[in-house]
């Protein structure tokens, strides 16, 4: 079967970090309305919004993709005929699933619209997915827990116009396929209905039943042990044997991540899949996969897609953070570039600069002004003006950081 170049589908959880993916290579999105969407805690969008979104994403190219993969309730089905209807009229491209009651209502109400069968689904073999497919689904968005051996067969098994989305970077959830109910157990916040508090990242000690308050950690250390706190996923480096598999779509995770960490990621694996399509069997350039290292991230690992445990943390919770967003472009004044700042900088410091299409380059911050165009040393207060005197070639939206010691 020839294989045809994967799309990279990127997440949206505000129009900021929409225009993040878009600017820096997404070929499509993901995001949610006010309702029925996985994930609550972004702020989402209206039907205004998404309106407004879907006109600004076709006109750069780009596909946007409506989360309805909440396992809704008796009563939240009489509202569901609106929504559909309502993003189907806006022009939205496609429909990510869980229920199968959405996915019967889906194709009578709004048949237009592509259906794609969510993670949360669970779909692990070729039959599953076959039978999404003569449903009436589009495309399946395979269970984070299927090995990559696994999937060559679900795609040899299946019909050749079924496409198939795997995840290829971010967070992972130590519950089959999200499914989890720890969330709404401890804190009465569901899971499968967006409101995940992410207990399996809490910290724990253990009590013998005999010995009530005497507590015991699972390490050799003071603290407790992180005994559900999944590793960060990246297969950047095996973007090859993902296409070789016949996947159709390469999902990044983090609708609730920031707008700098949305742009990271989808340049770096815009850059991959393109330098990997372009230069079969040629080693990804190191430089590439050092970008996935500038964002705030766990401990790396290749998920189940090789087999065996994706490997844990157990002692400790925190991400890893090598590098600092410090400050925005957001155009240039003459031979001044305008930044809004982050994070605290200072005169005289290296900056790393990311901006769309191209690699990342270092430059110096040797002068600095404030909004008074007055010399200024460092720049310490948030989300202040800062005008930098520089020939560098640096355009409106760049991202610029420093390298943290």
């Amino acid at each position: 079967m020839k294989h045809q170049k994967p799309e990279l589908l990127s997440p949206a959880g505000d129009r900021e970090r929409l225009e993040a993916a878009v600017r820096y290579g997404a070929d499509a999105v993901y995001l949610a309305g006010k309702s029925f969407g996985m994930r609550s805690a972004p702020a989402n969008f209206s039907l205004e919004e998404l309106a407004d979104a879907v006109a600004y994403c076709h006109a750069h190219g780009v596909k946007v993709y409506v989360t309805c993969n909440t396992l809704p309730r008796n009563d939240e089905f009489a509202e569901m005929p609106a929504f559909l209807s309502a993003c189907q009229d806006i022009g939205v491209d496609a429909f990510i699933i869980s229920d199968l009651g959405v996915l019967a209502l889906a194709k009578k109400v709004v048949p237009q619209v592509e259906r794609h069968i969510s993670t949360q689904t669970g779909i692990v073999n070729y039959a599953a997915a076959q039978v999404c497919w003569e449903l009436g689904a589009k495309r399946v968005v395979l269970a984070r827990e299927v090995p990559l051996s696994e999937i060559q067969g679900i795609r040899d098994n299946t019909d050749p116009d079924l496409e198939l989305e795997a995840f290829v970077h971010g967070a992972m959830c130590m519950s089959f396929s999200g499914r989890c109910v720890m969330s709404n157990y401890m804190t009465g916040r569901d899971a499968n209905r967006g409101q995940c508090a992410q207990p399996c990242r809490w910290e724990y000690h253990i009590t013998e039943a005999q010995r009530p308050g005497e507590e015991f950690t699972l390490v050799q250390e003071e603290k407790g042990a992180y005994l559900f706190n999944s590793n960060d996923m990246r297969m950047i480096d095996c973007l090859p044997q993902m296409m070789e598999a016949g996947v159709s779509s390469l999902k990044i995770e983090g609708r609730a991540k920031s707008a700098y960490y949305v742009a990271c990621v989808t340049a770096a694996y815009r850059r991959a899949i393109d330098f990997v399509w372009e230069h079969p069997g040629e080693p990804l350039p190191q430089e590439i996969l050092l970008e996935t290292e500038k964002i705030s991230h766990r401990p790396y690992s290749h998920g189940f897609y090789f087999g065996g445990e994706p490997g844990q943390t157990l002692d400790r919770s925190h991400y890893a953070r090598g590098y600092e967003l410090v400050a925005i472009c957001q155009g240039r004044q003459g031979n001044l570039l305008q930044l809004t700042q982050r994070n605290r900088f200072f005169q005289g410091q290296e900056v790393d600069i990311l901006q769309p299409g191209k690699p990342s380059f270092t430059a110096t911050l040797d002068r600095i002004y404030n909004q008074d165009r007055e010399p200024i040393d460092v720049a310490p207060h948030a989300e202040m003006t800062v005008f930098w005197e520089t020939d560098a070639q640096v355009e409106e939206g760049a991202y610029l950081r420093i390298k943290k010691n």
